[in-house]
């Protein structure tokens, strides 16, 4: 377990080590075998608890009052000072106070909500669970000062079975508090370390700082939805479904698993978006076959992109002499992918990615879940004629990956491996831990149609020795996980130097010609990319994605000639990389991600002006003149198409 450590503490560290002993010897139970996401069914409710949770930081000079004075034990209100604090949301923005702007530490969160009284009476065999969307980034949760669950991770769901706390005290309120720690570690996912100044000249005592190796502001807080939901006592606990086709006909191959009873039935139907069963079985694996269907499109692939099917599974099983029922409902696409050394295949298709890296980023929610700015986003989406996104750096909501599925939105699935920067962060104890991730992320996400590769890491500096091994048994480890689609990782190492390309199906490779490198210099692109190109695909023979290039542009900024930061620069640019992706596309290269869909915060910094300003829209969605000109390309790309329909006409208006 690599366990966040206190972000607190004396110069000499000895706090934050005693907090990581703390939470080794607090141990981490093994991930549940399902993480299904909470739907309502007929056998299952669910009770959301998003709102104002009560919160309170610990500013002790060790980070750890909360501990000593066990503030899980009473209401937290009566521990000291609390406020309010939205749920789901980032603590950071919400208030006027700088040191929580940047705290690092244990923060404590705390909600008392009143269950249903047929939640809690034992003999109806009801089972209560506990889910977390997720929390950034160590989490311990009590229910009524009972330990429930811990978990490491700030971008993945985690849940308990809460029924023998809650289901013995009916009609008093049901006591969460959670204990939050954004301590980041070599060992972490990301990684991070803590300095501590021990230069009391210039320092206050017990000063210290958190620093990381990634472009992105270190939010923190419950990030996404929280709910109490139930099952019955038996119950269906996972399925997994992978799909193949062969002319007019395909085969939805699916695996249930049970928990609570070795004794029990299940039947499945597959419906399609009519409600017709178009295939039936039963038994806990089995293949469905299903005549003429209709496959799972990616958006502005096909007429009627984004198709899923309803797949029902019914359990029935006998309890004390009681018939219990569980009912779930799985949306189902039907689709393949395969890779060759040069193209990316959708359903036997060449599919070529035209979209956008994204950041979950807004105003004063910071990474919390927002849903006015999903739909947002995805509108804007599908204005600009992106067909797909990565989820740079790390996991994104369940919700978010719904609509995904549900629009045809294609997703490099990314976990957190950003900022793996120094050889301690290639140990055996990062790489049991980058396990586990991979595990729970595509426990998650693998039955989603959108998600056609999973990205293991992004910008690693896989040029040190260690990284061959690393990368070498986390790919493998992924594959064995899920043989159904390809891992690639995203590097912007040297192609003769990198230690990992070796076991990717695909080469990702981010790259910033002009900017970084030769800044202001636009002429130097169309050679230095040919070149980038041709020396990845001669040494691999494999795909190649673009998949970050960009330049920042501070909205408003003109300059003719462009210079760097004005909006004609970031055009200029882009313009520049399209002319050989153009000439590449022909060949190996399969596909284009801008960086960055809208401008996000980062850390402060003498390069960075209230954050990363690549966006080709602003942090509050608006378009700069970037996003004309890629509007422009990806539907010029998408016509090339001859299933597709005309661009949407009430957006003619921004084509002339």
């Amino acid at each position: 377990m690599a366990a966040a450590a206190s972000g607190g503490g004396a110069g000499s560290g000895m706090v934050g080590c005693c907090w990581l002993l703390l939470l080794l010897a607090l141990g981490r139970a093994a991930p549940p075998a399902g993480m299904l996401y909470p739907r309502e069914t007929p056998s299952r409710e669910r009770k959301e608890l998003g709102g104002l949770w009560s919160f309170r930081a610990d500013f002790s000079p060790g980070r750890d009052a909360g501990f000593v004075q066990r503030w899980y034990r009473q209401p937290l209100r009566q521990t000291g000072p609390v406020i309010d604090m939205p749920v789901p949301a980032s603590f950071n923005d919400i208030t006027q106070d700088p040191s929580l702007e940047n705290y690092i530490g244990w923060v404590w969160y705390e909600k008392e909500v009143l269950l249903p009284l047929r939640w809690l009476q034992e003999d109806f065999n009801t089972r209560v669970v506990l889910r977390f969307g997720s929390a950034h980034y160590y989490s311990i949760v009590w229910v009524n000062g009972v330990q429930v669950m811990e978990h490491e991770g700030g971008h993945l769901p985690f849940e308990a079975d809460i029924s023998s706390i809650v289901q013995g005290s009916p009609g008093t309120p049901c006591r969460i508090t959670v204990a939050l720690n954004n301590t980041l570690t070599p060992h972490t996912l990301p990684p991070g370390t803590i300095q501590y100044m021990n230069d009391k000249t210039r320092y206050p005592k017990n000063y210290f700082v958190q620093n990381i190796r990634f472009d992105f502001f270190n939010y923190a807080g419950i990030h996404r939805p929280v709910v109490l939901y139930t099952t019955p006592s038996v119950y269906i606990d996972d399925i997994t479904v992978t799909t193949t086709s062969s002319d007019n006909v395909a085969m939805v191959q699916y695996q249930v698993s049970v928990v609570g009873s070795t004794l029990y039935s299940l039947s499945l139907s597959l419906r399609d978006q009519e409600g017709k069963v178009v295939a039936t079985g039963d038994g806990p694996a089995g293949v469905l076959k299903v005549l003429n269907p209709n496959l799972w499109w990616p958006y502005l692939m096909h007429e009627n992109p984004g198709y899923r099917y309803s797949l029902e599974v019914k359990m029935q099983a006998q309890v004390n002499g009681a018939l219990l029922e569980d009912l779930y409902t799985l949306p189902v696409g039907i689709r393949t992918v395969h890779v060759t050394s040069t193209q990316f295949l959708v359903n036997g298709k060449p599919f070529y990615f035209h979209g956008v890296n994204k950041h979950e980023d807004a105003d004063i929610r910071g990474k919390g879940f927002d849903w006015p700015l999903v739909m947002k986003d995805f509108n804007l989406l599908r204005w600009l004629g992106a067909n797909s996104f990565r989820t740079s750096h790390y996991p994104y909501a369940e919700e978010i990956m719904d609509l995904c599925d549900a629009y045809g939105i294609v997703v490099i699935d990314e976990c957190p491996g950003v900022g793996i920067k120094i050889p301690e962060s290639f140990g055996n104890k990062s790489l049991q831990h980058h396990l586990v991730v991979m595990e729970e992320l595509i426990r998650r996400d693998k039955n989603r149609p959108s998600v056609v590769m999973w990205s293991v890491a992004n910008e690693p500096a896989s040029e040190l020795l260690p990284a061959a091994y690393y990368f070498k048994t986390l790919i493998a480890h992924t594959k064995a996980l899920d043989p159904s689609r390809p891992v690639t990782f995203v590097t912007d190492a040297n192609y003769a130097l990198d230690l990992g390309a070796p076991y990717v199906d695909v080469i990702c490779v981010n790259s910033y010609f002009s900017w970084y490198h030769d800044p202001g210099h636009l002429e130097v692109i169309p050679l230095q990319l040919t070149t980038q190109f041709e020396n990845w695909y001669k040494t691999y023979q494999k795909p190649i994605i673009q998949s970050e290039y960009g330049a920042d542009s501070v909205p408003g900024l003109h300059s003719d000639p462009p210079l760097m930061f004005s909006e004609e620069y970031q055009k200029a640019l882009l313009r520049e990389y399209h002319s050989v992706f153009d000439k590449k596309r022909k060949e190996y290269v399969i596909g284009e991600l801008i960086w960055n869909f809208a401008d996000f915060m980062t850390n402060q910094g003498t390069t960075r002006v209230l954050g990363n300003k690549k966006g080709i829209f602003t942090r509050q969605r608006q378009p700069k003149s970037a996003a004309f000109v890629l509007r422009e390309r990806y539907w010029k790309i998408a016509n090339e198409s001859s299933c597709l329909p005309p661009i949407i006409k009430s957006h003619t208006l921004f084509l002339k």
